[in-house]
Order: C-alpha cells, then sequence, then structure tokens
C-alpha cells in the first residue's frame, strides 16, 4: 500500500491511499462470501454459492460495496498512520479508480489538528493578589447559619410575604381554556425564589391563607413551548399551607445551639478563618487562570470548526449523564432553563472555543519543553484517583484500557503538569 498526501486548505489534508490489485482481489473474494451467507442464490446453500452466482444475484455494485466495507476502514488507518496526520474529524472518502484485477485507489479528505505558535509563555510577571476577608463578609455567613437553623413556622391567620414557603393547587388557563401542563396539587414553591414564571411569585404577595385567588402572568417571549410565548395567562390558585421562618437571635446561645463553640465571637472567628483559607484558594486559581489565559492570548491558531463541534458534543454527554443521575432527562432540562438543544448548543459555543484553544495550546507548551509522564507517574496518579473513589488501582486501570481511555487520561496528567510548569515561570 501506498500513501501520498496532499495539503487542501488551511487544516485540511487529502490522502490519496493506493491498495494493492492482490489484496482488493482478496477483500472482494471474502466480500462474496459473506453475501454468500446473507443472499438466497437458487440452487445453493446458503454461504455455498459460488462468487461468480453471488456477482449475478446481487450485482458488481453491492459486490464492491461490500468489498470497500472491509478494506476501507483499516486501509486508511493504516495511512494515517504512516502519514504522521492528526485527523479530528471523519474523513471524506471519494473512489479515484476501483476496477477488477487494478489496485484500489481512493482520496480521504479530513481535518486536521492545527497547528499552534507559541507565543510568550515564560516570565509574564502576573501578580497574585493578597486574600482578604471583610467582616461584612462574616457576617453574611453568620446570616447564613442563621437561615439554616431558622424554625418554621406554619401561618393559620395572615398573607404571603416575601420568603414565606407556600404549598398550592393551580391550574393555568389562557383565554379561558386549560393549557397542558399548566396544573399541579400541593406544590410548595418559596416566594422570591425565581423558580416560577415571572410574575407569578410576585403575584401571590398578599394573598391570605386558606384562600383562592387568581394571578395574571405573561409567558416570556422566548418560552420553550412556542404555543404559550408571550401569551398572557391566568392562574387560578387556592393557598393551602403558608411557612414562614423564625430567626434565632445571633447571641452565644445561638453558637452553641448550631456549633461546638461557646460564644458567638469564637463562632465568628471560626467562620472568618474558614472564609480566609477559600479567599486564599480562589486568589490562587485565579493566578492559575490568569496566567493560562495570558498564555492562550500570547499563543495564534485557526482552529477547525469540527474541534468546537465535538467539544460541543462532549459537553452535552456530560450534561446529560449528570442529569440521568439527578432522575432527569434533557427535554425535562430544557423545560426547566427554558431552552431547546439549539439554543443550550449556542450558549456552550464560548466555553468549548475557549476550552479547545486552551487545550491545543497546553499542548504545544508540553511540546515545546518535552513534558510526559513516566509509567509510575501514571500508576501513582492512578493510586490516588482511586483512593478518591475507593476503587481498587488495578480494576481502575483495567478499566480505562478496556474503555480505550489510558491516553486520555495520560494527556490529562501531562496537562497538570504542563500547567504547574507555566505557575513556576511566572511566579
Amino acid at each position: 500500500m501506498s500513501v501520498s498526501v496532499e495539503n487542501v486548505e488551511k487544516n485540511v489534508v487529502a490522502l490519496q491511499v493506493t491498495v494493492e490489485a492482490e489484496k482488493f482481489a482478496q477483500a472482494v473474494d471474502q466480500a462474496a462470501k459473506s453475501l454468500a451467507k446473507r443472499v438466497n442464490v437458487p440452487g445453493f446453500r446458503k454461504g455455498k454459492a459460488p462468487r461468480r452466482m453471488v456477482e449475478l444475484q446481487v450485482g458488481k455494485a453491492a459486490l464492491y460495496d461490500e468489498a470497500l466495507d472491509h478494506i476501507i476502514g483499516p486501509a486508511y488507518a493504516q495511512a494515517v498512520e504512516e502519514s504522521g496526520i492528526n485527523p479530528v474529524d471523519r474523513p471524506d472518502v471519494e473512489l479515484v479508480q476501483i476496477e477488477e484485477g487494478k489496485e484500489l485507489i481512493f482520496k480521504a479528505k479530513v481535518v486536521v489538528r492545527p497547528e499552534v505558535i507559541l507565543g510568550d509563555y515564560k516570565g509574564l510577571e502576573i501578580e497574585q493578589d493578597v486574600a482578604s476577608v471583610t467582616e461584612e463578609e462574616v457576617v453574611e455567613e453568620l446570616k447564613g447559619r442563621q437561615q439554616q437553623h431558622a424554625r418554621l413556622l406554619s401561618i393559620e391567620d395572615g398573607k404571603i410575604e416575601d420568603g414565606d414557603i407556600v404549598t398550592l393547587d393551580f391550574e393555568g388557563f389562557t383565554n379561558d381554556v386549560p393549557f397542558a401542563g399548566g396544573k399541579a396539587e400541593n406544590y410548595e414553591l418559596v416566594i422570591g425564589s425565581g423558580t416560577f414564571i415571572p410574575g407569578f411569585e410576585e403575584g401571590l404577595i398578599g394573598a391570605e391563607v386558606g384562600k383562592e385567588i387568581d394571578v395574571n402572568v405573561t409567558f416570556p417571549d422566548e418560552y420553550h413551548s412556542a404555543e404559550l410565548a408571550g401569551q398572557k395567562a391566568v392562574f387560578k390558585c387556592n393557598v393551602k399551607k403558608v411557612q414562614r421562618k423564625e430567626l434565632s437571635p445571633l447571641d452565644d446561645e445561638f453558637a452553641k445551639d448550631v456549633s461546638e463553640f461557646d460564644t458567638l465571637d469564637e463562632l465568628k472567628n471560626d467562620l472568618r478563618n474558614k472564609l480566609m483559607k477559600i479567599a486564599e484558594s480562589k486568589v490562587k486559581d485565579d493566578h492559575l487562570k490568569a496566567i493560562i489565559t495570558k498564555v492562550v492570548d500570547n499563543a495564534s491558531v485557526e482552529i477547525p470548526e469540527a474541534m468546537f463541534t465535538q467539544r460541543i458534543d462532549e459537553m452535552f454527554e456530560e450534561l446529560n449523564t449528570s442529569l440521568i443521575q439527578q432522575g432527569m432527562n434533557m427535554d425535562q432540562y430544557y423545560q426547566f432553563t427554558n431552552s431547546s438543544e439549539e439554543i443550550m448548543r449556542e450558549r456552550l459555543r464560548p466555553q468549548a472555543v475557549e476550552s479547545v484553544k486552551r487545550d491545543l495550546v497546553l499542548e504545544a507548551v508540553a511540546k515545546a519543553e518535552g513534558i510526559t509522564v513516566t509509567e509510575d507517574e501514571v500508576n501513582e496518579g492512578l493510586k490516588n484517583l482511586s483512593e478518591r473513589f475507593k476503587q481498587d488501582p488495578a480494576l481502575l486501570k483495567q478499566s480505562l484500557l478496556e474503555r480505550g481511555q489510558m491516553e486520555f487520561y495520560k494527556q490529562s496528567l501531562i496537562q497538570e503538569k504542563t500547567v504547574n510548569f507555566l505557575v513556576e515561570q511566572n511566579a
């Protein structure tokens, strides 16, 4: 087999692959045997008909198609390896020559990984901020604890206020006609949470416990249901229960109730220390991100659209897996976020663009600096990973190998080392 490489355009190459006539003939013979097992040839048992009879039954075109299924994939894979290209998408295959007794020739046009031109990535002198915690932040954290440990009181006689937890039955109507999905019973809603249609929660404020109320709203123009988008609606509601939080006073007794400390000052000091650790971690992360952003901005690369599409597909798959674990599906998620697949893809695109360029630049830095990982480092990483997930290291390694993800894992370790290298060079 022989391969020639032609640069068609930026980040696109065409491989012309020539397969020996003998190999092509063998593929055709194999195709005939395979077809003989699947088609009925009069006068012959399945799998026993000679090639000539199979060809007469199915036609030469079908025979060649079957042969190409056997030979194109392996030939293309070998051509990729021999040429040293790095495809990032499926190839567009075009037959150049397919004829009995002659070499098989095909062209595979494919998008390849782009070349990265690195700019400055050492000595960037990016300063790290100093971590700090204000008294206001400590107080806000303390108020959060106060909210967490608040008592819930049932309001038997009164009106709904912002922050109340309301249980209600409701049914929605447009033009006096109920619409699908607009009805619920014993629905629990926190007033002011912003989880319902704009105007609904505000419309409940002032409603009396145990009474019915009509709440008028207008669905957003970009609402996921085209039938309701921009439509005026009325929800007939029956307020069944209202609960209100009662906050404990912030004093020493509160500190004793919610922590291991005896005084409020001790609790505040503990919260301050914890917030400082969080602040220090954030400052460190922000510094790292600033370095990586500068290194990426200093580099130049023309990225094929296919790489963005693939990254968005990966992000969708991760989102879908996460939703399944939470007992949801994508359709429910679209409804909850007032979106669609098209809208979500557009929202994810900036993140995908940033992510792909970041990975390409870090990969280029690793290559320029000769950053690799040893087998010992891989095993140490797997050991740490297995401890985190409480899994046997050998089983984890075997799982990665079986799923073909070991190279991805090694690349993640190389990227981690590269990031650490850049932080050291730009401290």
